[in-house]
């Protein structure tokens, strides 16, 4: 039954994926220009590493609980759905908000800077992100053990809804203009704006500067729901899309190596100023 879940799981959002790409690739987006060799490595080494991962993390998480709490398998697998979709709202999506937020502190930038550093937006960024960064990741844990105490299939249908809004949200093909340009669909604009990730809401998130108004890299926070910016007050929603993305200070020094980005800290950077390295630095300038 496992088995039957994460090939489901992993079909499902495979096939999303490929519609977003082939949907980039058509637009002329998939191979942006600004993509060097070393974003080209990042991206690969990320979408080959992120399956193994996170399906590393469910089995360790359902192997603790198996061994703190035998008698709880499937206790839970009789909830109704509703139920079980907002404990994963709260464990997984809520989690994944602070554990993101958290990420744009000093401490924790090393483990999420891979995911800003490209200088462009596209499906190819959305598993960007240090190997740490999924390991550590709270709400991963606390999926594993939903699974465990017998969540199944909607965790299976939740998570291919997050995934689809996620990828969504990175995409270049900006769906969310057409609701838009189109006035009776304004209203129903204005509340999925408010609700989930959108392109123009998670670019902002993704900015060279947020000093334009329309940036906005400390907030913007949310994965699937967009709501936990508004509740926290770290919301900026402008409806308009950035000129440029990525990090001002590879702009500076040069890029990092792909795999300084993807092992830092097995990994160290020796470049002349780097989060990657051996010193402490903020986060962002």
């Amino acid at each position: 039954m496992t088995i039957d879940l994460q090939n489901a799981q992993l079909l499902a959002v495979t096939v999303i994926f490929a519609l977003f790409a082939g949907a980039e690739l058509l637009l002329g987006h998939f191979f942006p220009h600004s993509a060097s060799a070393e974003d080209n490595r990042l991206d690969v080494a990320v979408v080959l590493t992120f399956p193994i991962i996170s399906g590393t993390v469910f089995t360790a998480s359902k192997a603790l609980c198996a061994w703190v709490m035998p008698e709880l398998r499937d206790a839970w697998a009789d909830w109704p759905w509703w139920q079980m979709v907002i404990v994963l709202l709260l464990a997984d999506d809520l989690t994944q908000y602070w554990w993101h937020r958290l990420s744009h502190t000093s401490v924790m930038w090393p483990l999420h800077r891979a995911h800003h550093s490209a200088a462009y937006m596209s499906v190819r960024v959305v598993y960007r992100n240090n190997a740490f960064y999924y390991a550590l990741s709270p709400g991963l844990w606390f999926s594993g053990a939903l699974l465990y105490l017998g969540f199944g299939w909607v965790f299976v249908g939740y998570s291919v809804v997050k995934l689809t809004v996620i990828i969504g949200a990175h995409s270049a093909v900006r769906w969310d203009q057409w609701p838009y340009a189109w006035r009776p669909l304004r209203p129903l604009a204005w509340l999925k704006e408010r609700t989930i990730s959108t392109p123009a809401t998670h670019f902002a998130h993704h900015a060279l500067t947020q000093d334009d108004g329309i940036g906005h890299y400390r907030g913007n926070y949310g994965n699937l729901l967009f709501f936990w910016d508004v509740l926290f007050g770290t919301a900026r929603i402008t409806r308009q899309y950035l000129p440029a993305y990525g990090l001002n200070d590879d702009r500076r020094h040069g890029a990092e190596r792909w795999y300084h980005q993807l092992l830092f800290p097995v990994f160290r950077s020796r470049r002349a100023e780097t989060v990657l390295g051996y010193e402490k630095h903020t986060p962002i300038d």
